[in-house]
């Protein structure tokens, strides 16, 4: 976590919007296509369309937590409010029975509704699949890509000031508004109960997120931390797990899994050389997995063999790009600070 005080923004306009514009881009594609939902032709459509949605949504998150010198406990707590947002009261799929019957995806309809709430009207498994994934790939994934990028004075600092946070809330009310029309809905509205229900676990999660505590500095271990490796060893687990067994105590497995981990990441982060390493695989770990499971599953609508293998290949190549090209940022970052002149 960050404990740094909050700087000025003294860095050039155009320095400070490359990532901007970077984490814009990357969020929508590792929010639906990074797995496999859509094919090399369609990577470009999702990135204008959704770009605003996803990517404002992102940089929003991420501004808001580098504002106020907080660190990654507020940013997840803010995707996982923004997952409830998107998936509840915007495209409202996570109440909406038949919101992926037009797709590939129609035979996951029997499973869903083996998990339904009762009064709610949800699924508990979508609802872990849908906000899930957008706290780890729609915001947390690329926020920690294009932060390794950066040197280690511009990682945790804003990159906007009220100019730019405002434009970004406007790209993104107004990508929101696209999907909430009634064809992004699919004909679809909640019940009262439901948006109700939805608004307030919103409201709640963003509450706890800004909550003091996550701003103030922790003690560190004398203990080392783990090995990068085994910390992105442990996020895989989560994605194993969680298909072990249908229904109620498929439920209960991935939930589990899910706040061990995410525990032992918190536990681990606390000790006095977790470093952005650290932080690089613990939070492309998913990434990385989602590309390759991407082989094993279908696009929303109905590709060619071919089609289907471009873009999984296409995702693969990304995202080692991306990956690999973090990595080698902060080894050099590294290195050049060990050889700097004291």
């Amino acid at each position: 976590m960050s404990t740094e005080p909050r700087r000025p923004l003294t860095d050039p306009v155009r320095r400070r919007l490359v990532p901007v514009v970077a984490l814009l881009l990357l969020a929508p594609w590792a929010a639906e296509c990074s797995w496999g939902g859509f094919t090399l032709d369609d990577f470009l459509p999702v990135l204008i369309f959704l770009g605003p949605m996803y990517g404002g949504a992102a940089i929003l998150i991420r501004e808001t937590a580098r504002h106020l010198g907080a660190g990654w406990p507020t940013i997840v707590l803010l995707a996982a409010a923004f997952g409830v947002l998107q998936a509840g009261l915007v495209d409202q799929s996570l109440f909406n029975p038949g919101y992926l019957d037009d797709t590939e995806y129609a035979d996951t309809r029997a499973a869903a509704e083996a998990t339904l709430v009762p009064g709610l009207g949800f699924s508990l498994r979508q609802a872990f699949d849908y906000v899930g994934n957008h706290i780890v790939l729609t915001i947390c994934a690329p926020i920690v890509l294009v932060e390794s990028f950066l040197g280690s004075d511009r990682r945790l600092r804003p990159w906007l000031g009220r100019t730019g946070l405002a434009v970004v809330a406007v790209l993104y009310l107004l990508g929101s508004l696209l999907i909430f029309s009634d064809s992004g809905r699919k004909g679809f509205l909640a019940s009262p109960l439901q948006l109700t229900f939805a608004a307030a676990l919103v409201l709640a999660l963003v509450a706890v997120a800004l909550l003091p505590r996550w701003r103030r500095p922790r003690p560190r271990r004398a203990r080392r931390a783990p090995h990068p490796l085994w910390v992105g060893l442990v996020v895989v687990l989560v994605h194993l797990g969680t298909d072990l067994t249908p229904g109620w105590p498929g439920v209960g497995i991935a939930l589990a899994l899910a706040a061990t981990v995410g525990g032992l990441v918190a536990y681990w982060s606390s000790r006095a050389d977790w470093g952005q390493r650290h932080v690089l695989v613990a939070g492309s770990a998913s990434l990385v997995t989602a590309a390759a499971f991407a082989y094993l599953v279908p696009p929303y609508s109905p590709a060619s063999p071919a089609a289907a293998l471009a873009g999984d290949v296409a995702v693969t190549v990304v995202t080692v790009a991306l990956t690999g090209g973090a990595w080698w940022r902060l080894r050099r970052t590294s290195s050049a600070v060990h050889v700097a002149p004291s």
